[in-house]
């Protein structure tokens, strides 16, 4: 089996000014120093073609900024990220829409920004509208959507437009119920392409547990383990006793 994914060596690391009082920063103007924050440490995987893998780890480990890094939003520090010339796509609230625009028109940003050319978009273009039930909502701007609508629509457009590698952090617990269960048995019908290739970030042990062959464990920035998922999830769930 090829590989799909492989991250050697990964540094993030966040850099800010730290917050100081507006007297003090008159007179050390150009002296203020940064805060530095290192959300990836020195992490290395391969992850194989076809794999579905959990990424786990509390709140702050690096989960949300791992993934971004593998889609391209955020560079490495140090280190390399290889994804073989494959598609990617990531599945995030609050990422990838430009709000003042229409549901519609970010399908088309986001088609492009996967790597599709804009007739392959258009081809789509029904099946996604349909998916996120969104109606005429559809051409109104995204910054009058629900976080539930908002959901919707990022969902169908990873779903839809079918990726080789699909990163999903944390959206399958979002909206009705309804659309949950549509989501999760699409999700089903998505990774049962042994060619396709998936990171689910979840807090679910359940869901974990069902969709996973594969765990990544991140705890403070670190790799603190990856192997077969009931290993991996017996040991993290004493951890976090």
């Amino acid at each position: 089996m090829s590989k799909a994914i492989s991250v050697k060596n990964l540094w993030v690391v966040y850099r800010s000014l730290k917050s100081v009082s507006s007297k003090r920063a008159l007179f050390t103007f150009g002296k203020n120093k940064l805060d530095v924050f290192e959300a990836v440490k020195d992490v290395s995987f391969d992850i194989e073609e076809g794999q579905v893998v959990g990424l786990i780890g509390r709140n702050g480990s690096g989960k949300s900024t791992l993934l971004r890094a593998i889609a391209g939003i955020f560079s490495a520090d140090k280190g390399d990220i290889n994804l073989y010339g494959k598609t990617v796509s990531l599945l995030s609230i609050g990422v990838g829409f430009k709000t003042n625009l229409s549901g519609r028109e970010n399908i088309f940003l986001s088609g492009l920004l996967m790597g599709f050319k804009k007739s392959e978009i258009q081809e789509k273009l029904d099946s996604i509208i349909e998916f996120s039930e969104l109606g005429a909502f559809i051409d109104k701007p995204v910054k009058t959507y629900s976080s539930g609508m908002y959901s919707k629509l990022a969902f169908s457009i990873t779903a839809i437009m079918e990726t080789d590698i699909m990163l999903i952090d944390e959206v399958l617990s979002v909206g009705d119920e309804k659309f949950k269960k549509k989501s999760y048995e699409k999700i089903k019908e998505l990774i049962s392409d042994k060619t396709r290739t998936v990171i689910i970030v979840s807090h679910s042990m359940d869901t974990l547990q069902k969709l996973c062959d594969h765990i990544i464990w991140l705890n403070n920035g670190i790799l603190m383990r990856q192997g077969e998922t009931k290993e991996v999830l017996a040991e993290y769930k004493e951890f976090m006793k």
